[in-house]
């Protein structure tokens, strides 16, 4: 039984200095796979270099991040397309894709139009999501819900949203909420959303490394091998074991992420 951090940036300049550590600290962690989503065109070279270095403990993804659009995007896109469509291509998802309007909603066609695409790239070639939404909620839930009857399947990455927020995107019955350290934060209403409206079972574990490191080192590095903070916090608001945490995260990562071996 292991722990599967299902979003890292582990490929990004931030881990560049000591990645082999840091990967060490998350095996010895209890930590089993990491999920690397994309997020531009420039990251896939050193994410992929990374991935064939560690085969079997780290899975990619290919995604054009909301926030990271040119003026470019479309050619982006379609370049993007033939990665996935290429023959025994490793890529395990699409992601990371979505909507984020927080700092700037200038590009807000672009942005749905983007994502709009890749949600199709996903159900064409038959891959799971990996979706980010920042106070994009209700253009998130407008762009899903076209293709509510189709087979598509994924992770809200980083859910922080109201009990109500949660109620809409668990409909999506193939899709589980990815938790990280936000959950540890001391003003966090994520635990009471938890307790109230998330099944176990819909939940997936995620750091979005380097951001977002649970307490006690909140403000630091973030870090696949700080999960086990999150695994406790969870293991206080279902109040069952770590290891019933671990099992059912790990259990819908892998039923989601079917391309990845158990």
């Amino acid at each position: 039984m292991y722990i599967i951090d299902t979003h890292a940036h582990l490929y990004g300049e931030e881990f560049s200095e000591d990645i082999d550590q840091v990967l060490e600290r998350a095996r010895q962690n209890g930590v089993g796979k990491i999920f690397l989503p994309n997020i531009d065109e420039p990251s896939i070279a050193a994410m992929n270099r990374l991935v064939e270095k560690n085969p079997g403990f780290l899975y990619p993804m290919m995604g054009l991040h909301p926030t990271d659009l040119g003026q470019d995007y479309r050619e982006v896109l379609q370049r993007m397309e033939k990665l996935v469509a290429a023959p025994g291509h490793p890529y395990i998802g699409i992601g990371e894709v979505g909507l984020d309007y927080y700092w700037d909603d200038s590009m807000k066609k672009e942005q749905l139009a983007a994502f709009d695409f890749q949600v199709q790239l996903a159900l064409k070639y038959d891959l799971p999501l990996m979706i980010h939404s920042r106070s994009a909620h209700a253009d998130l839930v407008r762009v899903l819900d076209v293709y509510r009857g189709e087979p598509l399947r994924g992770v809200f990455h980083s859910f922080v949203g109201t009990v109500e927020e949660a109620e809409e995107l668990l409909a999506f019955k193939d899709f589980a909420l990815g938790i990280n350290g936000i959950v540890t934060f001391k003003k966090s209403d994520l635990p009471a959303t938890l307790q109230t409206v998330v099944p176990l079972h819909r939940l997936v574990l995620e750091t979005d490394s380097p951001y977002l490191a649970p307490v006690p080192y909140r403000g630091k590095r973030n870090e696949s091998g700080y999960l086990p903070q999150v695994v406790q916090k969870l293991s206080q608001i279902y109040g069952v074991d770590e290891n019933e945490i671990i099992r059912h995260t790990a259990a819908t990562a892998l039923k989601i992420f079917d391309r990845v071996e158990a």
